[in-house]
């Protein structure tokens, strides 16, 4: 298979580039989910459209036969923990009616291609560049550099190798020496590494039984990233020595695709999930870190580390009634979002000793009208001070997360939008909110007392 186009850098850093290897690619058929007998009947009602082009059938999360997982104590039965009622107060609902507290203005549009865009990023991951953020769809992955005066500059596009991949997600990552990566992932359930120094394939990460919906980077160790699959499992990764770490499936796994994940903010051992089982689960990783800590000095070939598996989370919750497609940690709290037209604030309150142990704590809701279909994702802002989100209509609500009850602080829409917004992200200070999706274009919205926005 042929190597990608070369590129010019944008980052003056060495990468080494790797083979890619051949992969089978399949067509995903448009399915309605086969809840658990406990999720409520509601879920089977709703017939979220989207996502073409994933592979066809069940797979199952695999696992590597080399060295079986220690045997893991049984813990009490598992139980899909509800809200807590009464509890002396209920959740605080938003008004969907803007307070006008902050002002955005539509600076630019940029139209990639035909292809739809799945994602949008901003690097987080190193202070030079804040302003620089990446998109994925089709096999393309571009990086771009937000101007001053509110227009995009493209600084370089990784076209793979593979022409039938489609990418759903992207992260911003970095090795060891702190060369800015890019890693992304599809239909074709290969993660590709991207060296963003030079434009080139730096790895590519084999594992997943099915197309992988969402990788998320380790805030704390961005050489640490998991990702999400359609195979039922959620997987972490080293990206600096290539190696899969853990493997999150199994007794008290998810039992359909895997759409989200996310690593705790400031614990590093919490990660939590989130799919089309209806439940949000949080696992623990304290248990294998020295796993964790043994995939940094690995030097013998990746397929031979002793990877773990991970089979039973901390909790599991059913916080929603339908597929959970985006869920964040917000401090020790939870935002996630389902196909009915919401994002909920939540506490998880777990105990040591089980996972038939703990409660769910309701707090805030934040409506968003016309989000009824799967993979929508909403960000935030570096510092976690606002939400944005789009929906089908193409409109964007911006929320102020750190108010009770919720406040939208404004509701962005242009005629030149119509389509559905698949992702957003939000600049650190949280004054550029950057909107992609189904008609392969991004679109950059400035406040207004922004100079780009000013002029």
């Amino acid at each position: 298979m042929s190597t990608p186009n070369d590129v010019t850098p944008l980052m003056g850093s060495n990468g080494n580039a790797t083979t890619t290897p051949e992969v089978d690619t399949r067509r995903r058929s448009q399915r309605r989910p086969i809840p658990p007998a406990q999720a409520p009947a509601a879920a089977a009602t709703k017939a979220p459209a989207e996502r073409k082009g994933r592979g066809k059938g069940k797979g199952k999360a695999a696992v590597e036969e080399e060295e079986a997982p220690e045997p893991q104590p049984l813990p009490a039965p598992i139980t899909r923990l509800v809200p807590v009622q009464g509890l002396g107060c209920e959740a605080a609902v938003g008004s969907l009616v803007p307070s006008g507290s902050r002002e955005f203005k539509l600076c630019s549009k940029h139209t990639e291609g035909k292809h739809p865009l799945h994602a949008i990023g901003f690097n987080f991951v190193d202070a030079r560049y804040y302003d620089v953020f990446a998109t994925a769809g089709g096999n393309r992955v571009t990086t771009y550099r937000g101007l001053p005066d509110g227009n995009l500059a493209v600084l370089q596009a990784y076209i793979d190798a593979d022409d039938a991949q489609s990418f759903y997600t992207l992260s911003w990552a970095s090795d060891l020496a702190g060369t800015p990566l890019l890693v992304a992932a599809g239909s074709n359930r290969v993660i590709r590494v991207i060296n963003c120094a030079t434009g080139k394939l730096f790895k590519s990460l084999i594992g997943h039984g099915g197309s992988i919906n969402e990788i998320r980077t380790q805030p704390l160790k961005p050489s640490l990233f998991s990702s999400a699959s359609k195979d039922e499992s959620v997987r972490l990764w080293n990206v600096h020595t290539g190696i899969c770490i853990l493997i999150f499936a199994g007794t008290g796994g998810h039992r359909h695709d895997v759409l989200s994940v996310d690593f705790h903010p400031s614990d590093m051992h919490q990660i939590a999930s989130c799919g089309i089982d209806n439940t949000v689960k949080i696992w623990s990783m304290k248990e294998f870190s020295p796993y964790v800590k043994k995939s940094f000095t690995w030097t013998d070939l990746p397929s031979k580390f002793p990877t773990k598996v991970v089979q039973f989370p901390l909790m599991t919750c059913v916080v929603h009634s339908n597929y959970v497609d985006c869920t964040r940690w917000l401090g020790d709290f939870i935002l996630s979002k389902s196909v009915d037209n919401e994002i909920v604030l939540w506490e998880p309150k777990t105990k040591e000793h089980g996972a038939s142990e703990g409660s769910i704590d309701v707090l805030q809701k934040y409506p968003v009208p016309d989000c009824d279909i799967w993979c929508i994702k909403f960000s935030c802002d570096f510092h976690f001070n606002q939400l944005a989100i789009g929906n089908r209509e193409g409109k964007i609500y911006v929320w102020d997360v750190q108010t009770c009850p919720p406040e939208l602080m404004t509701m962005l829409s242009s005629p030149q939008c119509k389509m559905t917004i698949r992702q957003t992200a939000v600049s650190f200070d949280g004054s550029t909110i950057l909107a992609c999706g189904e008609d392969g274009s991004i679109y950059r919205w400035d406040e207004v007392e922004h100079e780009a926005a000013k002029n």
